[in-house]
């Protein structure tokens, strides 16, 4: 079997026997996506960038899509004082040749991670947990669970071993794509290896720090997760195209996705590969709009009170040159925010509060072909060295 780096799997969903279980409650309202009811975007410009920049946007977008072998891609620029560009380029479906959508919804892996600390973040703020109270106050059984608090979590400095990286997880993964995991079977997968360091002693991305902060919160709430963001996080923040799937579903129009993240290493269609393993930690839905949105309300804790949001962006160093990771959240040379990676699509929502600039990136690979770079990640750099050149986005914190 092809050994699948660490940093792509993104999520999984079932812990050991002996640990908590979250309450069975109702299941999530479905959130459909539509081409309509738009957001406004009366904070930008209705006219371009500038036909300079554009063009040189043009040029850097289709030489990286070329040259990383993107299938598509959508580009989301929004510079108040200036303008914005949006475009979507290449195909979505590379069997027929179908065009790229401006209004594709894509599956958002690992940005599903500020949905879910911004709803832990707001039980902060309603005095239902502490972020450090130890994990052993909500779920049994996490080893060293008495000292590893969910700011550990959050921050992702746990030393909880990554179910992403257990050898068995990967390949039970990658042989059925298309089964449901629940959170505790996933998380199981994890918890069979020691911790790799104790609790705050650095920085290791791991899944499993946010599949069990999705247990905290159901623990607290008594609700499904998928309840808790959908009523909390996307109803206030008026993010009607974006959802936190129970299976497989994804609504149209979608994209095919494609990854390389499969037993012989060939290439494949995940597009509708079940992304409940990923739970917490990777499994939702958005779309350019919406997350165009969700960035100016992520980096600037519209849903916080100011002293959690404070919290949120301390941000400590990752080991990654240029980029800290603080709750949930990275700032990468002043831009704030996420990526997301997931076999067959990759996103990048960032904010850059200097300049109220937003960028937003959509694509169906995360396919690795240039010096084994996150695609994502190559894209939102060339575009940043045209936008704000003194603040060039460079944010992968995941190991190559």
């Amino acid at each position: 079997m092809r050994r699948i780096p660490t940093r792509r799997l993104f999520a999984a969903t079932v812990l050991v026997a002996s640990v908590l279980a979250p309450m069975a409650v109702a299941p999530a309202p479905v959130v459909h996506a539509a081409a309509a009811d738009r957001h406004g975007t009366a904070d930008c410009p209705p006219g371009g960038l500038g036909p300079e920049v554009e063009a040189r946007l043009d040029k850097a977008i289709e030489e990286v899509r070329k040259q990383a072998g993107i299938p598509g891609v959508v580009v989301g620029v929004w510079m108040p004082g200036k303008g914005r560009y949006v475009r979507a380029t290449g195909v979505a479906n590379t069997a027929t040749g179908e065009p790229m959508r401006e209004d594709s919804v894509v599956r958002i892996g690992s940005e599903t991670k500020t949905f879910t600390v911004t709803a832990l973040l707001q039980l902060v703020d309603d005095g239902k947990v502490g972020l450090d109270d130890p994990i052993a106050k909500y779920v049994k059984g996490v080893r060293n669970g008495g000292n590893i608090t969910l700011r550990h979590l959050a921050e992702m400095r746990s030393g909880l071993f990554p179910y992403t990286s257990d050898p068995d997880f990967i390949h039970d993964l990658l042989s059925d794509p298309y089964r449901s995991y629940t959170p505790q079977e996933a998380l199981a997968y994890g918890m069979k290896h020691k911790n790799t360091f104790e609790p705050g002693a650095k920085f290791e991305y791991s899944n499993s720090n946010l599949v069990l902060l999705g247990l905290v919160i159901e623990k607290v709430t008594g609700r499904r997760l998928a309840d808790v963001i959908h009523q909390r996080v996307l109803r206030p923040s008026h993010l009607r195209h974006t959802l936190f799937p129970s299976g497989a579903e994804f609504p149209e129009p979608h994209p095919r996705g494609y990854t390389d993240q499969t037993l012989t290493g060939a290439v494949a269609d995940a597009t509708d590969w079940n992304p409940s393993w990923a739970w917490a930690a990777g499994a939702m839905i958005s779309d350019l709009e919406d997350l165009r949105r969700w960035a100016k309300i992520l980096a600037t804790g519209e849903l916080l009170s100011p002293a959690t949001q404070a919290q949120r962006m301390k941000t400590l160093p990752t080991g990654f040159p240029g980029t800290s990771y603080g709750l949930g959240i990275l700032d990468t040379d002043g831009w704030i925010g996420h990526n997301g990676s997931i076999p067959g699509y990759e996103t990048v929502t960032v904010y850059l509060p200097s300049r109220k600039a937003t960028l937003v990136l959509m694509m169906n690979t995360d396919i690795r072909r240039v010096d084994n770079q996150e695609p994502s990640t190559l894209m939102a750099r060339a575009i940043t060295q045209i936008i704000t050149p003194d603040h060039v986005y460079d944010g992968s914190v995941t190991p190559s």
